[in-house]
């Protein structure tokens, strides 16, 4: 709620925005955000910026080049039991607007949407498995919370140009192995590096070659780059070129993770209808040269 109170402020006074993500909590601000930059002529940006690290772009790199031909499917897991045994303060994290979809799905859905396009029909379920959860982390170790949003949410995405997806997000899982994106193509298989880094790895398996290959990153930020989102719109502001994270960006990836809970809760498949741009991949060169030293 705060993300929609004050980007519409700064909005409002003639300013850019740049949020972090979500870029809003409900639908309904999202589209205000957007419609009031657009009145104004004002850029606004969302994170987050993740997918212009060296990792995620060179992914980017390897699906443009058709490496692993036509996208057929993907998977995408973020399943732990977090946050509560390392955040020392975490109820927001379980009031409504929280949760692990609009925690982590952002992450998830802004890759997956550079990489592969629009969503276009989310079909989704979602459950509560602990009601009641306890603060393990100090210095409020022994502190219930109250559930309020689903914590594990599971669905399946139509992408505009025919990919499959499926997507799980949850905080309902003590262990597992296989928390990343895998993309499969007619050709092969991509594995994409966790969502929320910066860096690899990033790997291949080619049909004609029966095993996987690391690949080396293309592209720079491949470490913390946070930031990288902000310094693309500052120069897009100056250049008068269009920035990467867009607000109609984030707009999509919000409007994706309110399908996915709204298809849980009527029991059918809930349409996207946003559109954004695809983002110009990142240039293959030094951080200098892409902008000027300022990331």
């Amino acid at each position: 709620m705060v993300h929609a109170e004050v980007s519409l402020a700064a909005l409002e006074a003639g300013k850019h925005v740049y949020t972090e993500k979500p870029l809003a909590v409900s639908l309904e601000n999202g589209r205000r955000m957007l419609d009031a930059a657009g009145e104004k002529g004002l850029l606004i940006g969302c994170a987050p910026d993740t997918f212009l690290g060296g990792g995620l772009q060179t992914c980017r790199k390897v699906l443009d080049e058709g490496v692993i031909g036509e996208p057929v499917a993907l998977t995408a897991l973020m399943m732990t039991h977090d946050p509560e045994d390392w955040h020392p303060n975490l109820d927001f994290f379980y009031q409504p607007g929280a949760g692990p979809m609009f925690d982590m799905g952002p992450y998830y859905l802004t890759a997956m949407a550079t990489l592969i396009g629009l969503i276009r029909r989310v079909t989704g379920s979602a459950r509560i498995t602990f009601p009641e959860r306890m603060i393990t982390s100090q210095p409020l170790s022994g502190t219930p919370i109250i559930v309020n949003p689903p914590t594990h949410i599971a669905g399946v995405m139509d992408f505009e140009g025919g990919t499959v997806g499926t997507l799980v997000t949850s905080f309902d899982v003590w262990s597992e192995e296989h928390s990343r994106i895998d993309l499969y193509g007619t050709e092969g298989t991509l594995s994409v590096p966790d969502p929320n880094t910066f860096g690899g790895p990033v790997r291949v398996w080619r049909s004609d070659e029966n095993a996987w290959e690391e690949i080396p990153l293309s592209h720079p930020y491949s470490e913390n780059s946070r930031g990288i989102g902000l310094a693309d719109i500052a120069q897009a502001i100056r250049t008068g070129r269009k920035h990467r994270a867009t607000g109609e960006l984030g707009f999509h990836a919000l409007e994706a993770i309110h399908a996915f809970l709204d298809s849980s809760e009527t029991g059918r498949h809930v349409e996207v209808t946003s559109v954004f741009e695809r983002p110009e991949p990142l240039p293959a060169a030094s951080p200098a040269e892409i902008f000027g030293g300022a990331a």
